[in-house]
């Protein structure tokens, strides 16, 4: 007979295998981002607009002294923005990209929670084909009998748009 160890030490053993991911809906859809590409989330508020800026850039915002771009998550990924409600949040991101290294906020409609989800139950991203992207999507992970798309927030957006969000934020500074 096998010694399977102690619930404590399974779990332990378990847990050193997972990674943490901060949940969020956006458009009645479960997303996650790993937490190491998070800095702060806060309450959606005063975005200012900026002109002759693409339909997913929400405009910037001031914090704690630095111009922060926000990218409309929503108007990114369906094409349309969202109805702000008291539970949109932007979640402030540092995202690096080759030698670009940016913070931005993304508004997402609501956060849900901090979940530890195993690599074993991280599927990866599906395919479909040459003309639909998804190297945005880091995986598919299964959570409560529902698909968690784990985002790759890097692939979000192409590095030209990274350019020009990364100059949104140094120009208005």
């Amino acid at each position: 007979m096998q010694n399977i160890g102690t619930s404590a030490e399974v779990e332990q053993s378990s847990s050193e295998a997972s990674e943490q991911y901060l949940t969020f809906m956006l458009g009645g859809k479960d997303y996650g981002l790993e937490i190491l590409n998070i800095k702060e989330i806060i309450e959606y508020g005063d975005v200012t607009e900026m002109p002759m800026t693409p339909d997913f850039i929400s405009g910037v915002i001031n914090l704690r002294g630095s111009v922060v771009p926000v990218i409309d998550l929503s108007n990114r990924f369906i094409g349309h923005s969202v109805e702000r409600t008291k539970r949109t949040s932007i979640i402030i991101l540092e995202v690096t990209n080759d030698d670009l290294k940016i913070e931005i906020g993304v508004t997402v409609d609501m956060v849900i929670e901090v979940l530890d989800i195993q690599a074993s139950e991280i599927e990866p991203a599906p395919s479909l084909g040459n003309h639909i992207q998804t190297d945005f999507i880091n995986g598919m992970a299964k959570v409560d009998g529902k698909f968690l798309i784990l985002l790759d927030i890097e692939n979000v957006l192409s590095i030209d748009e990274l350019s020009m969000v990364g100059s949104i934020g140094d120009n208005t500074g």
